[in-house]
C-alpha cells in the first residue's frame, strides 16, 4: 500500500505518546527522553549497478530507546521511505517490546529503494553497504535488526555475513529473520500473523463472540496477512475480502468473495510481494474492486495489515456498522483522527503494537536461540508465542477495564510506564 506523502508518521507517534504522557503525569525528564530517539544514523550507500553506473542509496538506522535491553527493529526497503517514518517505527518498536514484556528496546532501519527494480546482486550490495555503515553500532548485545517491508531472510543473511566478515567471528544473534538452518527460528514466518489472531481470539472470547460466527476483511496480502488469514480460518472464522497493492498499476485492489476466500488459491496467483493477479482472481470468481473497498465490507472484524496511515478521518466513516473489532496487523494503520471516530463508535480495537507483537516476540526467541546455539521445535516456539501474546493481551485488557481506558490508551500506559521505569532505574532521568 502506498504511503501518503503529506502525512508525518513521527508526528502521529509523538501525538500518541504526548496524550499518554499527560494521562499518566510523566515527569519532564522521562518525557523528553522518550519523545526523541536516543541515536540516529543517516548515511549514503554507493552501489555499482549492473549497467556499470554507480547509484547512491540513502540509508537510516534509528535507535529510539534501549533502557530495557538491546534495541530491536526491522529494516525496510521502500521507495517512499523517510527518516520520520523510521523514527516513528522505532518509537513504536520500543512500546511493542515493552507491552510484550520482552527485554528489548526499539529501533528501526530503512533504505530508500525499490527492490522490484533491483537485481539480486544490487540488493545484496545494498545490504552489505548498509551493514558497513553501522557495523560498530549494531550487534547481539546492542541493536538487533530484522526484516521488514520488502526485505527477506536472504537480505538478513547477506547482512549477517557482512557483519561477521567485518568482526571476524560468528555472531548469529546480531540479526533475526534468518533462514532456518542458518540461525533462524522455526515459526518466525508465522509469528506476526499468528500473533494477531492469538490476540483476536482473546478479544472475541472477552466479548462473548465465537470465532466461527465471524467474518473478516483484511488489508494487505503479505506475510502477516496470509498467516493471519490461515490461523483465523483454523479457529473457525471466514475471510470474505482481501486487498493488495498492484505494482504494475501503482494502485490497490480488493478481492471479494462473500462465501469466503480460498487462501491457498489466492496464494497460488500472488507474486513474491503479495500482489494478486486480477484476471486470475476474476476467473476464480472473485469480485475485483477498488482497494479502499476492503474497509466498508459487512464484516465483524477488520485486519489492516499493510502500511501506516491507512484508516484516516476521511475513510473511517465508511467502516460498516457491523464491525465489532479492528485487529491492527500493520504498524500505525490508524491516524489519531480516525481513532477518535472509531472509539466514539464503540468498535473494539486491538492496537498495532499489541496485536502485531508476535513478530518481535518470535524475533526475541530467535535471538535467544542463536545466542545459545540451541534451537526449539516448531510447537515449542508457537506455544511460547501463544503464552506471551495471551499474557500481553490480558495485561492490557485488565488495565483497560480497571481504569475504563480505550484499549490503545491502556496498551500505551502499560508500555510507557515500563520503559519510563527502566530509564528511572538506570538513573538516566
Amino acid at each position: 500500500m502506498a504511503v501518503k506523502g503529506s502525512f508525518n508518521a513521527f508526528e502521529m507517534a509523538r501525538t500518541q505518546f504526548d496524550k499518554i504522557a499527560d494521562l499518566i503525569g510523566l515527569d519532564t525528564g522521562a518525557r523528553e527522553m522518550l519523545r526523541t530517539p536516543m541515536r540516529e544514523y543517516h548515511f549514503n550507500i554507493p552501489v555499482r549497478m549492473d549497467d556499470g553506473n554507480v547509484k547512491v542509496f540513502r540509508g537510516f538506522r534509528v535507535q529510539h530507546n534501549d533502557a530495557r535491553g538491546p534495541a530491536k527493529g526491522g529494516i525496510r526497503f521502500h521507495p517512499q521511505e523517510t527518516i520520520d517514518t523510521v523514527r516513528a517505527l522505532a518509537m513504536w518498536m520500543t512500546w511493542k517490546c515493552a507491552v510484550a514484556n520482552i527485554p528489548l528496546g526499539g529501533a528501526k532501519g530503512g533504505v530508500i529503494c525499490d527492490p522490484h527494480h533491483l537485481s539480486a546482486r544490487e540488493q545484496e550490495a545494498i545490504c552489505r553497504g548498509w551493514i558497513r555503515q553501522v557495523a560498530r553500532d549494531v550487534g547481539p548485545v546492542t541493536d538487533v535488526p530484522a526484516p521488514d517491508v520488502m526485505t527477506s531472510s536472504q537480505h538478513m543473511l547477506w547482512m549477517l555475513d557482512e557483519y561477521e566478515a567485518i568482526n571476524g567471528g560468528r555472531y548469529p544473534g546480531m540479526i533475526t529473520g534468518k533462514p532456518v538452518g542458518m540461525g533462524g527460528s522455526l515459526g518466525r514466518t508465522q509469528a506476526t500473523g499468528y500473533g494477531v489472531i492469538y490476540a483476536l481470539r482473546e478479544a472475541l472470547k472477552e466479548n462473548n463472540v465465537r470465532p466461527e460466527d465471524t467474518t473478516a476483511s483484511v488489508q494487505g496480502f503479505g506475510n502477516v496477512s496470509q498467516y493471519a488469514i490461515e490461523l483465523y480460518h483454523q479457529i473457525g472464522g471466514t475471510t470474505i475480502c482481501v486487498s493488495c497493492w498492484d505494482q504494475d498499476d501503482q494502485t490497490s485492489y480488493a478481492f471479494l468473495k462473500k462465501d469466503g476466500v480460498d487462501l491457498a488459491a489466492l496464494q497460488g496467483i500472488a507474486d513474491h510481494f503479495g500482489g494478486i493477479d486480477k484476471q486470475k482472481a476474476a476467473d476464480l470468481g472473485y469480485e475485483v474492486l477498488p482497494g479502499e473497498k476492503w474497509l466498508d465490507q459487512e464484516v465483524d472484524v477488520l485486519i489492516p495489515s499493510a502500511l501506516e496511515n491507512q484508516i484516516t478521518a476521511e475513510n473511517a466513516e465508511a467502516i460498516s456498522k457491523r464491525v465489532k473489532i479492528i485487529a491492527e496487523g500493520a504498524n500505525g494503520p490508524t491516524t489519531p483522527e480516525a481513532d477518535a471516530i472509531i472509539h466514539k463508535r464503540g468498535i473494539f480495537v486491538i492496537p498495532d503494537f499489541l496485536a502485531n507483537a508476535g513478530g518481535v516476540t518470535c524475533s526475541y526467541f530467535e535471538q535467544v536461540q542463536s545466542n545459545m546455539n540451541y534451537f526449539w521445535e516448531m510447537d515449542e516456539v508457537l506455544g511460547k508465542l501463544d503464552v506471551k501474546m495471551t499474557a500481553a493481551y490480558i495485561a492490557v485488557s485488565e488495565l483497560a477495564r480497571k481504569q475504563n481506558l480505550y484499549m490503545r490508551d491502556a496498551a500505551y500506559v502499560v508500555a510507557i510506564n515500563r520503559v519510563a521505569q527502566a530509564c528511572h532505574d538506570r538513573g538516566w532521568v
